[in-house]
């Protein structure tokens, strides 16, 4: 007589095969996109000449335009709105019933209310550090090019395989994830097409984003509204640049 499996060992395959039918095309997908964009961080030169091509992508941008810009609004994918007011260094960070008030050079400064009330617990901090990582990551996505002289900043101009000339730059201190690497591909003018990424963040590397559907503000300053990253899309919207 054949003994039949118990109900436990019936549940221990079924969960088995569950998790099996999820992950396994997961992993098939996750090894073909490695295969496919993967790319080693490239060398290039440090010197003049990175320089050069650095300053012809900020002339295209109007980098004047952006430092005499004292205010910027933004909200990006539509989870996080930002009143950054540029000259007075705070920023206004709102997401589901929290603001931020972040002060940029001082963090104990920073002031935080949880439905419209001024909050003071235990988990401010953690408020506050949350708020400061979004600020890092978003306005990134709005200013990126911008930052290419920041104190620590390495510039490299790298000639790519079509044999054209890109911009390395990594970002050795300063920010959430120091150590990143960008390469910056541009139009024959100098403005930004798109970047690949070398970051902490991603398991594949020199994965590509573009850069795309500029305006102009109000104070002058060329701004995204729009990433490509794979097959998912970056929306920056309700965009405004002001001099006050």
């Amino acid at each position: 007589m054949t003994k039949k499996p118990s109900k436990f060992k019936k549940a221990l395959k079924i969960i088995g095969g569950v998790i099996i039918f999820f992950t396994l095309p997961t992993l098939l997908l996750f090894g073909f996109m490695y295969v496919k964009y993967d790319e080693d961080l490239p060398e290039g030169q440090q010197g003049a000449k990175a320089d050069q091509l650095a300053n012809k992508m900020l002339e295209a941008l109007n980098e004047e335009a952006y430092l005499n810009t004292d205010y910027l609004e933004w909200t990006f994918k539509g989870r996080h709105h930002y009143k950054w007011y540029k000259s007075d260094k705070t920023c206004e960070v709102y997401w589901d019933h929290f603001i931020v008030i972040l002060d940029l050079e001082n963090r104990n400064n920073s002031k935080v209310f949880v439905a419209e009330q001024d909050y003071d617990g235990i988990e401010k901090q953690d408020y506050i550090r949350k708020a400061e990582s979004y600020f890092n990551n978003d306005s990134f996505w709005l200013v990126a090019p911008y930052k290419v002289f920041d104190p620590g900043v390495e510039r490299r101009l790298v000639k790519t395989e079509s044999n054209k000339e890109a911009l390395l730059v990594t970002y050795t201190s300063g920010g959430t994830t120091p150590g990143d690497s960008y390469l910056w591909h541009l139009d024959t003018d100098g403005k930004p097409k798109s970047f690949q990424m070398w970051v902490d963040i991603l398991p594949i590397e020199g994965l590509e984003a573009t850069w795309e559907n500029w305006i102009t503000t109000e104070s002058g300053a060329q701004l995204p509204t729009f990433h490509k990253f794979l097959v998912f899309g970056l929306e920056i919207s309700e965009v405004k640049g002001l001099r006050l």
